[in-house]
Formats: structure tokens, C-alpha cells, sequence
């Protein structure tokens, strides 16, 4: 409220600021600032903190906003952290940008000088360097404040306004919300809101945006969108343009209607991009061979290069599935209607025809577009019990002509994937199921039937056809690349298992079946999930790219992802490319696209792990809402990694994860093993070890930060190679005998 008029006023954003300054034809000040936003008495001086913190940032100098030339970045910039990858990369993103497209990924460098790492929100004075990915190395200069300017927190009852908890657990301050700057905002609501100028040393802040009610369920997948920066509304032009696409006609394109295409699916999904069908070869030349067709929505006919719906996909990157909702890609007049393949209606796609040989080699392929009419929308459910003698009303007709068949070409593609040697771990997933009301009714393993797996190798295939038809004709194409696991991971991994009686080959050019061969050494036994987990760990993440390396995990030459291009970005790429290449009409890609495909890479790789975070932060935080009232219960759980300051535990009723600190542990001085990932008491030479069951007691749960804290209950195992006393690895915290819990270092 703006002192003495009486009247409420407004505070603008920083941001809004910067547009401001930004948009303004001619140099503007403070005054030019006040009365465009109409502020008054004391918001002026609010106003005056404000434009010193941004140039104190670096973001204004002289009435101006700081930058370089349109679409770049200068060689000194103000960065602000947005997370840590699963790589432990920090990704940031520019303070200011100056550009239509979206903004360049920056990765900040390691720092052995700083003691405290920037954390998610901190804004970072940065020397920067353009790589040729297009993407930026940030060196830091200084680190600008100890905490992130916007905060997401839920909101608590205090007397003349209230105080803002943060939900990331790293924020380890309050802040307070005076009344005024509220909103319509009450306590026990989620919220966004902007730290006050002054508020780093007297936390103060001020309500952005109410994001729901804490005890409303929705609110969950809401925190975690927020939290991960997942652009929730398209903007409106991008909405118009999809609202007013034509379905597409026959013209120009193969009638494929006649064909029983079938689109294989989860229960609860809206968005159909692709649909199988499959028959014996009639070549005699290939006896035992199989015809497979792969058609996907063509998206390409409505989503052009450039245009609004373009530029939206482009900042999403891929659509980002919750428990309760979905974040698409694509509006959902397009997502869920024009380019879902639904069931008896007339749809545009892109068709991979496949043949391949009794066993699964592939001899041939074409592409096509065409206009194809889905003939059911089954489950993968449905088509497991068809499958298994259990038939019903939709799949019965079907059996003999479309499910057998499709069964027959996955049996011959399945010997295919055996030969290769792929690395095949199969990891256990969690399946939140919700009720009417959208609260948590049970938290189950998600099922993994050979419906499933036949899916993923007709998709496999068809991406192997994409990328092969791609590279004969030297087409630019954006690639699916991973590579074989790093030299020093590889060395780790190599030791643990070594210490475990396993050996794996030094020197050799390893292959993913070397790793596949150990899993089905120790499958059935108490060590087959941390050898599981080990290896998983030593493995590179797969990512996009325009390079040609090929696929190490799916023993692969040539890959890229072409089946779901209403919900990945790289996979609209891909289809653009093949109308280019092929001549299949319009919208492929425009002249000089190939130039921006790396920075292309590196952005749509940046949001697929945002979309993997926030799925999985979600999760985390139903998981830890189900969980809120058991608290004081005992659990069955396993050690999925250890850290000098504690255990990660893995409940095994539901998957929930959590925190078992070293001051829980029974008393005793533990010290950190990481060859052999455990944590051994110096007393008692008990340890505990990665894939290791324990029992834990659930000691706190805060739905809020989504975090669970346990303690151990039973578990663990005398280490009959770490003598009594023996300093192996570095310390940890604990408790010895007659004395207190002793202060974690972190």
C-alpha cells in the first residue's frame, strides 16, 4: 500500500521493471518508472532498493538494461541457477535475455575456491563461454545472494501478515509476509512470492501468485511445476493458431484407412501418437519374416517452422506427465484431438513400413505419408490378457489377424535386441493411483508385460529406420546419442565390483552385454539390485544431438526418435527432415535449420531432464502427502546410496524414498567406504551397504519440502574386512556411547 493516498497500489515484479526499461524507446528513470506503475509515498523508496539491487546485478546500467547483441550473451552477465542436473551439472539460465528464441543453456563451472556452491535461484556474476553446441561455460566472479530473489514456499500463520517456509529444503530462513502484501493469499496456501530489497538480511517478502490450498491435492503437481520453471500456459496466439487448424484431407498423401492400425496405450492416456499393424512377409525370399507398419500423428502438417505453436513447443521441449495432470507440449486442441490417432477417425501420419527376417534383422524400409483411420484404442492391459487366453469384447475380433501378428514380428524383434546384447535393466517403478477427489489411494509397482516391451521394439525399429533413411541421404537429423560410460565412472564401478568377486574387463573395449552378462550371473540373488544399481549409476545420460554415435545402451549404430512427436520436440525435428528428404509435401524443414541443431540439442535435452525432475519431485511429494499420517510407523525399506552423512532408504511398500541421517544410526563413530558404498561403525565394524534391506521408522514427513526422515530399526551387517577401529574412507556423523547426536557435517 502506497503510505497516505489511502489507496492499494500494485508493486510491479522485477521483471516487469526490466520489460519496462526494456520496451521504453528512450532512456527512463526512476520517476518515468513510479509513474508508469502509479507508485507513490514509500513505494518510491521500495522503488529506489529495487533499481539498486538491479544494478548492483549488473542487469541496468544508465536507464538502460545490460546486454549484448540480440540472441547472445556477453562475455560477463548475470546468470541465475535453475538445477542441478542428474549429472550433477549446474544448469543456469541468463538474468536477461534479448532474443525470441528461447534462452542458451549455461553450465557453471566448479569452483575448488568456493566452499558453498550456488543453489537453485541464486543469481551469479559470471564470466561466459560460447561453446560450439551453442550452449555457455560460466565461470563465477562473485555470487550475488545467498538465496533465490523468487521463492516458492507454503504459507504459516503470524501475527500482521505471515511466514513463508520454502519448499526447497536448501532455503533454510523463514520469510515474513507483511498483510499488505498478501494478495489473496492466506495461510496454508502454496505461493509464489519475490524477496523484498533488504530481505536477504530481514526476510521479507511479497506474494506473487497463490498457487492452491495445501490441503488440496492438486496443489502437489502445481509445486513441483512451479519449482522446476515447467511453462504451464501457452501463450494466446500459440492457442488461436491451434484452435483454428483444418483437419488434414487426402490430398497428396497414401490412403492407409484400410489398414487394422491399433494404438497400444496406458489406461489413462489422452494423447495417441502411434499405432501398430503387422503381417507375415508373402516374399518366399524371407521365410519367417514379417511387414511392420509404424504409423505416427504427422504433427509437421500443423505445427510449421517459426510460427507461434512452433516457438511454444520449442521452450517446452516435451510434455510433462503428473499423477493428476498433464503439462503437454501442445495445446490440447492438438495434443488431445487433430494429432491423436483416436479410433475409427481420420487422422494424417508419417509411416515407417519395416520388413524384417525371422530374426528381427532389419531388411528394408520406407517411409509414407499418409491418412490412416485407427481401428481400436486398446490397453496395454487389454492386449497382455488377449494375449494370455483372456480375450474380451474389443480385443476378441481382433486376435487372429492383428494381435497374433503383432505378437509373431515382436518374438522375431526380441531375438534381435537378445543378439545385439543391449543392456536391459529393468528398474522397478512406482505408480501413483488416485482417488475421485485426487488424494493418494494407493502407491503400487507400475506392471511390466510383454505388451509393453512389444511396443518399445516396434518403436525401436521405426527410430532405426528414421535415423538409417536419414544418414544414407547425408540429411541433417537430430540424433538420440548415448555413450559408453566414462572412464572414471567405468574405473569406479570396476572397483566395487571387484570388491565384490566380479570382475569386469580392464582395458577391453566393453560392450553393453559385458554388463548385461553380470546382471544374469547374479539375477535371483541379494546382490543382483546393487550390482543393478551400480551399473545404472556408471552410465552416461542419453541425450540429443546432431552427432552420429550412435546408441551404447540399445547396441545401436544409428538412432533417433521419431514416434512421438506430439510430446518430444526432437521427434518433430526428425519428421521435418524426412518430408525434406523424401519430398512428402509440406512442412519440412526450413533452409539453414541444420546450423542452430546443436544449440537445438543441447535446450531440448536441458528440458527432458527438467520434465525427469519435476515428474519426479511430484511423485516424491504424493508419495510423502500419503505418508503424513504414519508417522512413528516402522517400514521395510533397502539402501539405494550412501553418503558420509547418511543412508538413502527405498520404502518397498511404496517406493517413497528418504533420508536416514548418520545421527539416527545406532551409536557409534561411522566412517564412509565408497568402493564398497557403506558405512561402517569404528565400535561395532557394523555396516551398512548399498541394495542392503533394513527396517526404518519413519520420523518425520513434510509435504511441504517433500521430504521423509527415517531412522534405522534393524539392519546392517558385522564387515568382517574392516577390522575393529580401522579407518577406512572418511568420517561421517553418529552417535558413540554416552554421548549426544553428534552435528553433521555437510
Amino acid at each position: 500500500m502506497a503510505r497516505g493516498t489511502g489507496k492499494k497500489t500494485e508493486l510491479p515484479t522485477r521483471q516487469q521493471i526490466i520489460a519496462f526499461i526494456e520496451e521504453s524507446p528512450r532512456r527512463v528513470g526512476k520517476r518515468e518508472i513510479a509513474r508508469a506503475f502509479k507508485l507513490r509515498g514509500e513505494d518510491r523508496g521500495w522503488l529506489n532498493g529495487v533499481l539498486k539491487e538491479l544494478k548492483d546485478e549488473g542487469l541496468l546500467e544508465g536507464g538502460r538494461r545490460r546486454g549484448a547483441r540480440k540472441g547472445h550473451l556477453p562475455e560477463v552477465a548475470v546468470i541465475e541457477v535453475s538445477h542441478v542436473d542428474m549429472d550433477g551439472e549446474v544448469v543456469c539460465r541468463p538474468a536477461a535475455w534479448r532474443g525470441d528464441d528461447p534462452p542458451p543453456v549455461i553450465f557453471l563451472m566448479p569452483s575448488r575456491r568456493r566452499r558453498v556452491a550456488p543453489g537453485p535461484g541464486d543469481r551469479v556474476l559470471a564470466r561466459l563461454r560460447r561453446t560450439e553446441d551453442g550452449t555457455y561455460e560460466a565461470r563465477a566472479m562473485r555470487v550475488l545472494g545467498p538465496a533465490a530473489r523468487t521463492l516458492l514456499g507454503v504459507l504459516e500463520p503470524a501475527a500482521n501478515g505471515a511466514l513463508l517456509r520454502p519448499t526447497d529444503r536448501k532455503h533454510r530462513h523463514e520469510y515474513f509476509v507483511p498483510e499488505d502484501h498478501l494478495g489473496e493469499a492466506v495461510p496454508g496456501d502454496y505461493v509464489t512470492a519475490e524477496v523484498l530489497p533488504g530481505g536477504l538480511r530481514s526476510h521479507r517478502a511479497r506474494v506473487v501468485e497463490r498457487l492452491g490450498a495445501r490441503d488440496d491435492p492438486s496443489s502437489i503437481s502445481l509445486v513441483a511445476i512451479h519449482a522446476h520453471g515447467i511453462p504451464l500456459a501457452f501463450p494466446a496466439e500459440a492457442i488461436s493458431l491451434a484452435d483454428g487448424r483444418a483437419p488434414a484431407t487426402l490430398d497428396g498423401r497414401d490412403d492407409l484407412r484400410s489398414m487394422e492400425l491399433i494404438t497400444i496405450d496406458g489406461a489413462d492416456a489422452r494423447d495417441f501418437d502411434d499405432a501398430v499393424w503387422a503381417t507375415a512377409d508373402d516374399d518366399k525370399g524371407n521365410p519367417g519374416g514379417w511387414r511392420i507398419v509404424v504409423a505416427i500423428a504427422d504433427v509437421a502438417w500443423y505445427v510449421r517452422p517459426g510460427d507461434p505453436l512452433d516457438r511454444a513447443a520449442v521452450e517446452r521441449g516435451n510434455s510433462v506427465y503428473f499423477p493428476d495432470r498433464v503439462v503437454p507440449m501442445l495445446p490440447e486442441s492438438l495434443s488431445n484431438g487433430l494429432c491423436s490417432l483416436r479410433p475409427k477417425e481420420d487422422r494424417a501420419c508419417v509411416a515407417a513400413e519395416v520388413r524384417i527376417d525371422a530374426k528381427g534383422k532389419i531388411l528394408s524400409h520406407r517411409f509414407r505419408r499418409g491418412l490412416m483411420r485407427s481401428v481400436a484404442r486398446l490397453t496395454y492391459e487389454q492386449v497382455q490378457e488377449a494375449r494370455d487366453g483372456r480375450p474380451d469384447a474389443a480385443t476378441a475380433p481382433l486376435m487372429d489377424d492383428v494381435i497374433a501378428p503383432l505378437y509373431g514380428a515382436y518374438g522375431a524383434l526380441l531375438a534381435a535386441r537378445e543378439a545385439r546384447g543391449t543392456l536391459d535393466l529393468e528398474l522397478p517403478e512406482r505408480q501413483i493411483v488416485l482417488d475421485e477427489a485426487g488424494r493418494v489411494a494407493r502407491i503400487v509397482p507400475r506392471p511390466r508385460l510383454d505388451s509393453h516391451r512389444l511396443i518399445e521394439e516396434f518403436m525401436i525399429a521405426a527410430n532405426v529406420a528414421a535415423a538409417e533413411t536419414l544418414q544414407k541421404a547425408g540429411a541433417p537429423a537430430m540424433r538420440r546419442v548415448h555413450e559408453p560410460p566414462e572412464p572414471g565412472k567405468l574405473e569406479a564401478l570396476r572397483e566395487s565390483l571387484d570388491a565384490m568377486g566380479f570382475r569386469l574387463a580392464k582395458g577391453a573395449v566393453l560392450k553393453p552385454g559385458d554388463f548385461t552378462g553380470i546382471l544374469a550371473r547374479v539375477a535371483g540373488t541379494d546382490e543382483a539390485e546393487l550390482i543393478g544399481m551400480l551399473i545404472l549409476r556408471s552410465q552416461t545420460k542419453a541425450e540429443y544431438a546432431p552427432a552420429d554415435i550412435g546408441h551404447f545402451g540399445l547396441a545401436l549404430r544409428r538412432y533417433c526418435h521419431f514416434t512421438s512427436p506430439i510430446r518430444r520436440y526432437a521427434d518433430v525435428l526428425v519428421h521435418r527432415a524426412l518430408i525434406s528428404t523424401l519430398g512428402l509435401g509440406e512442412g519440412g524443414l526450413p533452409d539453414g535449420a541444420e546450423a542452430r541443431f546443436g544449440e537445438l540439442g543441447g535446450q531440448i535435452s536441458t528440458t527432458e531432464r527438467r520434465a525427469v525432475a519435476a515428474e519426479r519431485d511430484a511423485t516424491d511429494r504424493f508419495a510423502v502427502a500419503f505418508l503424513a499420517d504414519r508417522v512413528g510407523a516402522t517400514f521395510a525399506g533397502r539402501i539405494n546410496g550412501v553418503t558420509r552423512f547418511g543412508l538413502f532408504i527405498t520404502l518397498e511398500e511404496t517406493g517413497a524414498d528418504g533420508l536416514a541421517p548418520a545421527s539416527g544410526l545406532p551409536w557409534d563413530r561411522y566412517r564412509h567406504d565408497p568402493v564398497r558404498h557403506r558405512l561402517i561403525g569404528d565400535e561395532t565394524r557394523i555396516a551398512y551397504t548399498i541394495g542392503e534391506r533394513v527396517t526404518v521408522k519413519l520420523d518425520e514427513a513434510d509435504p511441504a519440502t517433500g521430504s521423509l526422515i527415517f531412522s534405522i530399526v534393524e539392519g546392517g551387517a558385522v564387515a568382517d574386512d574392516a577390522p575393529k577401529g580401522r579407518k577406512s574412507g572418511r568420517r561421517s556423523g553418529g552417535r558413540r556411547r554416552g554421548k549426544g547426536p553428534r552435528r553433521n557435517r555437510q
